[in-house]
């Protein structure tokens, strides 16, 4: 059979329900991690991992290259070193037990595919190693194959399938097995642009379909920001803070967290008691009143778009000058140099309004109540 011809361009869409034969097959579990720690020789990579995931939940590990979460994923799958510590999976430790019996389901950034399988042939096999009867491997095989969109493509090959084609597949080779949990390894960083932002669309709908625990890893925020429940930011080995994404990116726990979950202006400096209450001084000298802040060194997050441009000088605001600008789309992002500091400020771009010229002198107006204090 040819293996070779053009790959399809077009994707298709998951199921919008769930299979008869895929129905109620699939169960939520909780899974709880106790002081998880993990070694590769002398290097710690995992340090004192604790965190819970409640059934069903859509979660992600969201943090750089070097932060731990690909070796925390792998840590539940089973592959590696055996950490010590507790991998609870629906109160079982499996710490210690093998891969294939601990039933979670991974799919891996590189999809993993067999190339001389048919796309069925490749969702098949691990009910083959199960030993599951014929019958009813083609119906689970469909079934997996019909709720992501591939069931047309079961006698394709990978090398005839584009790249979110084959992710489908990846997918469906994981659901059919019926694991307790669905891993996902960076997933979507293969993709193009636009295609990461359908895919990682499609990949709610079928979680939320499924009702699956699901853990995501992932180092793109918009990623995990736009699809996940919850995120457990990663840094050094260590969970730096957990959180709706939302709630993490308007109360960040520290500086780190405040510049890996979005663009942050963080100052340094320390908090004083003034008559008209506590008041922010950066090292640079910018002054900002900081609501029931306590006296101390303190560090100062504000965003981008918490800094706003005033066309009625001094009066309204403070006096800047545009150091360099970055035309993002849909805004522009100035550099702005602002009472000692330099501030990042968001504008939003209209068609035609051109931009402010580096060296012009402009004022600004800082919401100090989207501030964020950092007591150190």
């Amino acid at each position: 059979m040819n293996q070779t011809s053009t790959p399809i361009a077009a994707e298709t869409a998951v199921a919008e329900t769930l299979p008869d034969a895929l129905q109620n097959r699939l169960q939520p579990i909780g899974i709880d991690i106790r002081d998880l720690s993990l070694s590769f020789g002398a290097t710690q990579v995992l340090k004192g991992i604790d965190l819970k995931i409640e059934p069903g939940e859509f979660f992600a590990f969201l943090g750089p290259s070097g932060s731990g979460k690909s070796t925390l994923l792998r840590a539940i799958a089973g592959f590696g070193p055996t950490p010590k510590g507790t991998i609870a999976l629906d109160g079982q430790d499996v710490v210690g037990l093998a891969p294939w019996k601990r039933n979670v389901g991974m799919v891996f950034q590189n999809y993993a595919l067999w190339p001389h399988m048919s796309v069925a042939r490749n969702v098949a096999y691990g009910l083959d190693e199960r030993r599951v009867p014929k019958r009813e491997s083609v119906a689970r095989v469909n079934a997996a194959l019909e709720l992501v969109g591939m069931r047309q493509y079961a006698d394709r090959y990978p090398s005839q399938l584009s790249g979110g084609q084959q992710q489908r597949v990846a997918l469906a080779r994981t659901i059919v097995v019926e694991p307790r949990v669905l891993l996902l390894d960076e997933p979507l960083s293969n993709l193009d642009a636009n295609l990461r932002v359908q895919m990682r669309q499609d990949l709610l709908k079928l979680q939320r379909r499924l009702g699956i625990t699901t853990i995501f890893v992932t180092h793109d925020q918009e990623e995990a920001n736009t699809i996940c429940d919850r995120i457990a930011v990663m840094a050094d080995g260590v969970v730096q803070q957990i959180g709706k994404p939302d709630d993490v990116y308007d109360n960040p726990a520290n500086s780190f967290v405040a510049n890996f979950l979005g663009t942050a202006n963080v100052l340094e400096g320390h908090v004083e008691k003034a008559a008209s209450g506590p008041v922010f001084r950066s090292a640079g000298g910018l002054e900002l009143p900081c609501g029931d802040g306590k006296a101390g060194a303190a560090k100062l997050v504000l965003r981008p778009q918490s800094i706003a441009f005033v066309d009625g000088g001094a009066a309204d605001g403070l006096q800047g000058r545009v150091r360099s600008a970055e035309f993002l789309g849909g805004m522009i992002r100035y550099l702005v140099d602002v009472g000692g500091e330099a501030l990042l400020v968001d504008e939003l771009h209209a068609r035609g309004s051109g931009r402010r010229r580096e060296g012009e002198a402009v004022h600004v107006r800082i919401n100090h109540e989207q501030a964020v204090l950092i007591h150190r």
